[in-house]
């Protein structure tokens, strides 16, 4: 049984009893910024969705509504003294590469960082510390978290027993990952310039 396995099987004991509480529950964490395996039970429930143990519309909605206020939590935290935890956690100069970053296409990383790991858990830390506005940052956040969700979720539920396959999409194709995100965030900014330019 690998690594991947063994997450899955972990946290069955939680869903047999909680089922959508604990979907919502280590997803809300995660989403804060305190690590927490919230991918990982999310693709087990949508793992038991296919086998009908769990409902594939429910439980999306939940991780829709979990990872959104998850990282509405940690916006406002980093509104009150995220700044002052990014410094402890990053050296000056990349703080401020970071700033820059985040200045320059929030949007993207909202909507498309929640499929990286560690910017997932951060992003509404640094969203609130950067002093991205609340509108927006609540409306990039509802996308990203519909998205992230609808991928896992449905993916997983149509990947159902073959939990190899999961394995493999989860954990194999960072090099894919660091093709497709640059590349999505692009064209999201593209579009943005249009739109405003119009």
């Amino acid at each position: 049984m690998d690594s991947f396995d063994r997450q899955l099987a972990s946290l069955q004991p939680f869903l047999d009893q909680w089922g959508y509480v604990a979907v919502f529950a280590f997803v809300f964490i995660e989403g804060v910024g305190i690590p927490a395996p919230g991918q990982t039970m999310l693709v087990a429930g949508a793992v038991l969705a296919s086998r009908g143990q769990l409902g594939l519309v429910p439980l999306i909605a939940t991780a829709v509504v979990a990872a959104a206020l998850g990282n509405l939590a940690g916006y406002e935290i980093g509104r009150y003294g995220g700044r002052r935890l990014l410094r402890r956690l990053a050296r000056p100069d990349r703080l401020a590469r970071i700033e820059t970053a985040f200045r320059r296409s929030d949007a993207a990383l909202i909507a498309l960082g929640r499929f990286v790991d560690v910017a997932r858990q951060l992003n509404g830390l640094a969203a609130g510390a950067f002093g991205m506005e609340a509108g927006r940052f609540l409306a990039w956040n509802l996308v990203g978290a519909a998205l992230w969700s609808g991928f896992w979720g449905l993916g997983s539920f149509a990947f159902g027993r073959d939990l190899d396959a999961i394995a493999h999409t989860l954990h194999v194709p960072r090099p894919v990952l660091l093709l497709v995100v640059p590349t999505a965030t692009a064209f999201l900014l593209g579009w943005l310039i249009w739109r405003r330019s119009r």
